[in-house]
């Protein structure tokens, strides 16, 4: 069967990632979780204190930086760090890290080589956009503010009880307004890029209309 790749772009918290491992698993494609690698790269330049307005301390960390995905976790220097990159002062961050030229460069450097071979699931910000212009199937993920606010707080307070409604809204707010308005690579919706809102499905159903338009293109 022709494999394709498959790229999942959207803001924060509407379930990006909940569907791109569904939607591998149910292709048997590679799940990668583009976000993480920033979370990852986030961890490590706040462990090694990186200024960030400072080009050479940031191009001479990503030296540095080696990533990799094990089981769909992600490990940073053969550590796994996946539960170490959900905390909020990495999700306070991600963002402004993300925005950095010399970081986007060296990430999407690296998440093109992950879909050369195709039978890939990606999802990010900028992946139908920028990472893979040419991916066979883009999908722009949506949900209002109130669902996404709400998805993200039930997720975060597992981990840190004593976070509030606020912070979680404010955080949203504050990541959106960068996503959208960096100079390299935006979010942005590519233009042959479908529209999937699912503010009112459940993840069964997102699952399954992502499932057929993926079908249509291997088919093609």
């Amino acid at each position: 069967m022709k494999q394709i790749v498959i790229a999942i772009d959207g803001f924060s918290s509407t379930g990006k990632s909940t569907l791109a491992k569904q939607l591998a698993e149910k292709l048997g494609y590679t799940y990668v979780d583009s976000g993480a690698m920033y979370r990852a790269i986030t961890l490590y330049f706040l462990d090694h204190v990186v200024d960030m307005t400072d080009k050479e301390m940031i191009n001479k960390a990503l030296e540095k930086v080696s990533l990799k995905f094990i089981d769909n976790k992600i490990y940073l220097s053969n550590e796994n760090v996946d539960e170490q990159i959900r905390s909020m002062a990495i999700a306070n961050l991600v963002s402004e890290v993300a925005a950095l030229k010399e970081v986007r460069k060296f990430a999407v450097a690296q998440q093109q080589v992950m879909g050369q071979q195709k039978g890939i699931v990606m999802d990010g910000r900028d992946i139908g956009t920028t990472v893979f212009p040419k991916a066979e199937l883009k999908i722009y993920l949506t949900a209002d503010e109130h669902t996404r606010v709400m998805r993200r707080y039930d997720e975060m307070k597992v981990k840190n009880s004593g976070i509030t409604m606020d912070e979680v809204t404010e955080n949203l707010k504050h990541r959106d307004l960068i996503d959208s308005t960096r100079e390299i690579s935006p979010l942005r919706k590519a233009k042959d890029a479908v529209i999937l809102d699912n503010t009112k499905l459940s993840m069964e159903e997102q699952l399954a209309i992502s499932y057929e338009w993926a079908l249509e293109r291997v088919n093609a």
